[in-house]
């Protein structure tokens, strides 16, 4: 027992760095990563559009049933008051979050946006800012993640949920980005 204690603030630390939120700050737009379009994601980018931060919302998402994720997401927000001209969807095919980064780099360019509000769920929040600095050089982006309830940072050892959310950011942020692409891009993640 005297050793799980000495543990558990370095488990709370490796479980509270997966989420990386900043405070929120004007920004050419705020983009919501896709995998969630009825949840916190949706609601906590309509939230900070309706306070001003940005003049749009970028939903982004694959396919789904005859539409897009952020097809979807937009009815959704509608049904909860939220005006939809606040927001615009984005498909694509992308199947991991370096994917998603890639199909929209072209999409943040042609609109020449410098600072983007980037909205994921909070256990994938540090992971997603290390992909888009890595893969869309150039933009600022500001982490400010929807609240995930099933996630537990601080004691994410305690209940299967959030074990298999920790185990797979972590596995990914390390084999993923870490390791399986060149020294220059690593760099850039740390900002050398």
């Amino acid at each position: 027992m005297a050793g799980l204690i000495r543990w558990q603030p370095t488990l709370s630390f490796l479980g509270r760095y997966l989420v990386y939120s900043l405070p929120p700050q004007s920004a050419d737009i705020i983009l919501v990563l896709a995998g969630d379009f009825y949840g916190p994601r949706v609601f906590k980018a309509a939230e900070l559009a309706k306070q001003g931060y940005a003049p749009v919302v970028l939903i982004s998402g694959g396919p789904y049933q005859r539409g897009t994720e952020g097809d979807y997401a937009i009815a959704f927000l509608a049904t909860h008051g939220y005006s939809t001209h606040l927001f615009e969807s984005f498909g694509h095919n992308a199947r991991s979050t370096i994917e998603e980064a890639i199909a929209l780099r072209g999409e943040l360019r042609r609109r020449h946006v410098k600072r983007v509000i980037l909205v994921t769920s909070d256990f994938h929040s540090r992971r997603s800012a290390i992909v888009f600095r890595l893969f869309c050089p150039g933009i600022d982006f500001i982490s400010v993640p929807g609240p995930e309830p099933k996630f537990h940072a601080d004691r994410w050892w305690m209940d299967d949920h959030s074990r298999a959310l920790f185990y797979s950011e972590w596995t990914k942020i390390f084999g993923t980005v870490l390791m399986a692409y060149p020294k220059d891009l690593i760099g850039r993640l740390w900002g050398s």
